[in-house]
């Protein structure tokens, strides 16, 4: 029996919306300077137009919780978390690195996705790939470029670096030769979003958080100032 996934990505720049059931229906990608706010909602109005789906076929949404842009995440979240709740449906949330690495199936060797987290530090996490096996091989995390690369080092073979901070671990160390993915498939994509959904435990609305890594810029400063003062 198929199941019937609406998926969205939001988490960097680029934005997407996928239909899935045992096959990639539609998926519409852009990767402007617009914000999510501005487009997300509307992409995803005209992927179900195309389609000729309602809201009420769908059986499970998904969406990239994070880590990623404190906004993005907090626009994608919220825009599944509204459907479902409206729908009763339930949804899954998907790390947006886990998402990236399921897009080279076939590479042999280290997946390495990396996402901007500034000042000089990138989410990251690593898998190994093996035939069409993807074992992860740390938990998601916020590293500094630096140790990053040394973790790197330690393991032999070849290694591709995905996501929108992929260019700047690859700048750092251009002497390791390491693969940077091309651009059709270096950023998270809310097709391999919505296959990763279909091999999880969903939850309902009300439970669907986002996954920062951790605090928001904000935060980090208004911490910075109360522990000057």
């Amino acid at each position: 029996m198929t199941m019937l996934i609406l998926s969205v990505d939001s988490t960097a720049t680029p934005a997407s919306v996928a239909l899935y059931d045992d096959r990639l229906i539609a998926e519409y990608y852009i990767h402007t300077k617009l914000t999510h706010s501005q487009t997300l909602v509307s992409m995803i109005e005209s992927v179900l137009t195309v389609t000729g789906v309602k809201t009420e076929d769908i059986d499970r949404y998904a969406v990239n919780n994070g880590p990623g842009s404190f906004t993005g995440v907090r626009i994608g979240v919220a825009a599944v978390k509204g459907m479902a709740y409206a729908q009763d449906k339930p949804c899954v949330a998907v790390s947006t690195l886990e998402s990236i690495a399921h897009q080279f199936p076939y590479f042999d060797g280290i997946i390495c996705p990396c996402m901007d987290a500034r000042r000089q530090q990138v989410y990251n996490a690593l898998f190994s790939v093996s035939g069409e096996r993807i074992e992860r091989l740390c938990d998601d995390r916020a590293i500094a470029i630096s140790l990053l690369l040394e973790e790197l080092s330690t393991y032999s073979g070849r290694v591709i670096l995905a996501g929108d901070g992929a260019a700047l671990v690859d700048a750092a160390a251009p002497e390791r030769g390491y693969i940077l993915a091309p651009e059709h498939l270096r950023y998270q994509r809310a097709a391999s979003t919505a296959m990763l959904a279909t091999t999880r435990e969903p939850v309902n609305a009300a439970s669907l958080m986002p996954g920062y890594l951790r605090l928001s810029q904000a935060e980090r400063e208004r911490n910075e100032k109360l522990t000057k003062e």
